[in-house]
């Protein structure tokens, strides 16, 4: 990559990350523009995959409500997320837990993780 590419990708990483894992649970605080207005718009869910690629580092994160399963992707570095926040650490095996797309209930539980 050019020079110039690597200096403004280095400069538009964000410094000020928690660590973020599969399986944690968290809350992205993401900036909604409507008309002239800015507001900052909570998303609550669990982290399902984590790519890691530099500046183009996303998080799917996974949240179920009325029943209805949403998974959104979000770049980690985008001037658009406000912040991070980990609710719960979550205890799983794989890297990318996929499987809980197929689990719903008491099955879908995430045991916590001792830090």
């Amino acid at each position: 990559m050019s020079l110039n590419i690597e200096t403004i990708q280095q400069e538009n990483k964000k410094t000020d990350l928690p660590e973020l894992r599969a399986g944690d649970t968290v809350t992205v605080n993401v900036k909604v523009i409507e008309g002239a207005k800015e507001r900052i718009q909570p998303f609550k869910g669990v982290i399902i995959q984590k790519k890691n690629v530099g500046v183009s580092t996303t998080l799917t994160i996974r949240k179920i409500t009325d029943n209805v399963a949403i998974e959104r992707i979000f770049p980690v570095h985008s001037p658009r997320i406000a912040s991070f926040e980990v609710n719960r650490q979550g205890k799983v095996r794989k890297s990318r837990i996929f499987y809980m797309r197929d689990l719903s209930g008491k099955a879908a539980r995430i045991e916590k993780r001792d830090v």
